[in-house]
């Protein structure tokens, strides 16, 4: 395991429109824009926030809308374009040689889709899949399926856990990637219409009741809603963070690994033995 490993969290604008293809192309060049700088600043890996190429809206999707919200249409979408950007997003991993985590919906066939985090190798292939679990009301009603299994993987014997939007909001899902051995988890999470200033505050808490790190990649088109991007370290202290003002742009925070390795996961690891939890 290397002494430090450079990670790059970002926002990104968010588009709800997955009908429009030119929409999804913009949403795939400034994809790559910051994976681009992410590179050129040295980091190994980028993260991106949920919806990244795109975040469908309920109303767009709706079979029975705009003005009334039912179940989403996924015949609407266009599903080659969105596989296009992917493509080319795994290409540019493989050109620049870093890891991507990026959030995109996934097709699934005689179901609903799930809201869906790719985990992009820096060989360009697509290792790893997470599906979000802890849906709203709204996303398990009209438009998602539902994930059911955690997602580790490891990027130069660093081993990550993967959460996507409000999957924040539940303790228990950090608490089981602390039982996975993760010394870090990604939050891919797109910013509601208001403040979001307590999402900030979970994935502090998060990282400090598990010594670990948490990225947060959020929206960058939504200024108003209070939250930057960024990386908290195992004590809960914002290690790096975004620009305040939305602008999409990318932070970059140094792993060091040693932080890790000591005594937080040992106790909570004897004491779960010793009460036989």
């Amino acid at each position: 395991m290397p002494e430090i490993l450079r990670i790059a969290t970002t926002q990104s604008t968010v588009h709800e429109d997955p009908t429009d293809a030119a929409l999804l192309r913009q949403s795939g060049d400034e994809i790559r824009t910051l994976m681009r700088e992410a590179a050129k600043a040295g980091a190994r890996m980028v993260h991106f926030t949920e919806g990244a190429i795109c975040f469908p809206s309920k109303r767009v999707m709706s079979s029975l809308g705009p003005d009334e919200i039912g179940p989403s249409d996924w015949t609407k979408a266009d599903w080659t374009a969105l596989q296009g950007e992917l493509d080319r997003i795994t290409a540019l991993a493989r050109e620049l040689g870093i890891w991507t985590v990026i959030p995109s919906v996934h097709q699934v066939p005689d179901a609903r889709p799930h809201n869906s985090m790719y985990v992009v190798s820096d060989q360009g292939k697509v290792v790893a899949r997470y599906d979000e679990r802890m849906l709203s009301t709204t996303k398990v009603t009209w438009m998602y399926s539902a994930g059911r299994e955690p997602v580790t993987f490891e990027v130069d014997g660093v081993r990550f856990g993967l959460a996507l939007g409000l999957d924040v909001l539940f303790p228990e899902l950090f608490t089981e990637y602390d039982r996975l051995g993760a010394d870090g988890v990604l939050v891919s999470y797109a910013s509601a219409i208001g403040r979001n200033d307590n999402i900030a505050v979970q994935v502090r808490g998060a990282a400090a009741n598990n010594t670990c790190w948490v990225s947060l990649a959020a929206t960058a088109n939504n200024p108003e809603g209070g939250l930057s991007s960024g990386v908290a370290g195992p004590r809960g202290q914002w290690l790096t963070q975004c620009a305040e003002d939305g602008t999409p742009s990318v932070a970059i925070a140094e792993l060091h690994t040693d932080e890790i390795t000591a005594v937080g996961r040992d106790f909570r690891s004897r004491t779960r033995e010793r009460i036989g939890s």
